[in-house]
């Protein structure tokens, strides 16, 4: 699905965040992308194999219905009491309605019957009622009546009780119903990822788990990135994987600068043409730029040799592993075992033979993600330009989804870019700073950054020449 970006009316798609939950300092098995789509394969066909097995078995007993798997809101729960209650009312209380058709036929008869009386009778009859109708204006009739009123205020009260006890008796079981609810979400906690975990113990709090839950948000988000600029359309191998990767700073090592999503199928040499680093249009216009670059994964080194020009860096650390094996030996067991094993080595003496990996060197542009094995989570090393050196991280393996880019050429998408801070003119603090001066004694900072004009203004005169050389002056370009 195609959308534009608020306020720049750029095209974009919509990438979804699944895979993996992401745990800090967790670093997965050795793994590749072919492991991966041959176990996924296998589970799903465990699985089909499992729901064929269920709809051939027997019918269950009792039929599941859907209204009791779903999870009710406290709205929908008063809506149920209030119908049911008022469903009860109606079955309990006959309608009065019924009741007048008979009255209205015995009156008719009674009528019909006097037709056929004497006129005496009917002399009778009428002043039988005139003497109900003089009665009825004595106390004794009055009190009758209002006894009778009395009586249905009573009737109406207790009528009414009911009514409210009915209601508040559903509203109380459903209540019940919508505690165990909560109890049984509460309850159904990540066991799996722990295997002494259980399901049946007892239920966390709610600030529990709204805490638990803060590392899932980004599995439920949505990520808008631009669309592919390029015309070109290269339909999607299936299965395809799609794999995360994280780039890190060169010096501040903790800062990630760039993510990107990758295709199990693609290159090394097209994520590396993606990897934004100052360092490389430093060089550039310093006119010394190197296409020389390695990726380290695991123990390959990738060397990206598609210049001429481009040198092997992996061949002066193979001639080292060669020359200096006792001091290589003692690096890697220090990388691995870490300083306090070291200590106690030193104290208790070698217990385990640590042996170095067996490294070796393969061209980037003829490796692809999928030949290579690798752990979610580890870091590996990207070397360029000498010794600029970045962390990256595979930090997620998952299918390509539907909602996904389907077109090859598209690929790798830039997830994340750091947005660095722009340093702007100490001088008229407006404009970007485009120049960078070093023990200038006319200057207000060491070093002190200048913009074009600023630097012109206090730098040169009348005639355009230097009014003093005594400082050094650098082209400052922006992260």
């Amino acid at each position: 699905m195609e959308e534009e970006i608020e306020g720049r009316g750029e095209p974009c798609h919509s990438i979804p965040r699944g895979g993996p939950i992401y745990v800090p300092n967790l670093v997965g098995p050795l793994s590749s992308v072919p492991n991966f789509e041959s176990s996924l394969l296998l589970q799903l066909q465990n699985l089909e194999a499992e729901l064929c097995t269920s709809d051939s078995s027997q019918p269950l007993d009792e039929d599941i219905s859907v209204d009791e798997l779903k999870i009710l809101s406290e709205g929908e729960l008063v809506d149920m009491a209030m119908k049911e209650a008022l469903q009860g009312e109606n079955h309990d209380c006959p309608s009065q309605p019924s009741q007048e058709p008979a009255r209205e036929k015995r009156v008719y008869r009674r009528r019909s019957r006097n037709k056929h009386e004497s006129p005496e009778s009917i002399t009778r009859g009428e002043n039988v009622s005139s003497s109900l109708e003089t009665s009825s204006g004595s106390p004794s009739a009055s009190g009758c009546i209002e006894n009778n009123n009395s009586r249905k205020r009573k009737k109406r009260k207790a009528n009414n009780h009911a009514i409210e006890n009915s209601y508040t008796a559903k509203v109380e079981e459903l209540v019940k119903i919508k505690q165990k609810q909560d109890e049984d979400k509460a309850a159904a906690k990540l066991h799996s990822f722990n295997a002494s975990c259980k399901i049946t113990e007892g239920a966390i709090t709610l600030s529990e788990r709204t805490e638990r839950m803060k590392s899932l948000r980004f599995t439920r988000s949505a990520t808008k990135v631009k669309s592919p600029s390029t015309g070109e359309q290269i339909a999607v191998q299936y299965p395809e994987v799609v794999l995360s990767v994280e780039v890190y700073h060169n010096s501040r090592k903790w800062a990630k600068t760039q993510e990107f999503l990758v295709l199990g199928r693609q290159t090394l040499t097209e994520l590396r043409d993606k990897i934004y680093c100052l360092t490389d249009q430093m060089m550039q216009k310093a006119g010394q730029h190197d296409p020389s670059g390695y990726f380290l994964i695991e123990d390959v080194f990738c060397n990206d040799l598609r210049d001429p020009s481009a040198i092997d860096y992996s061949e002066p650390i193979f001639d080292w592993l060669r020359n200096s094996k006792d001091e290589a030996l003692k690096k890697w067991e220090c990388i691995i075992t870490g300083e306090l094993q070291q200590k106690q080595k030193a104290i208790v003496g070698d217990v385990t033979g640590l042996r170095l990996p067996h490294f070796k060197a393969v061209n980037m542009h003829m490796t692809r993600f999928c030949d290579l094995k690798f752990r979610l989570g580890a870091g590996y090393l990207y070397c360029h330009q000498g010794n600029c050196k970045h962390t990256f991280v595979i930090r997620d393996m998952r299918l390509i989804h539907p909602e996904d880019v389907h077109n090859r050429a598209g690929y790798p998408i830039v997830l994340f870019q750091l947005k660095f801070r722009v340093q702007k003119c100490n001088v008229c603090k407006i404009y970007r700073a485009t120049k960078v001066t070093v023990n200038d004694k006319w200057a207000l900072k060491n070093p002190c950054y200048f913009c074009k004009d600023c630097y012109f203004l206090l730098h040169y005169g009348k005639d355009e020449s230097l009014l003093y050389s005594d400082f050094s002056v650098y082209d400052y370009l922006h992260d």
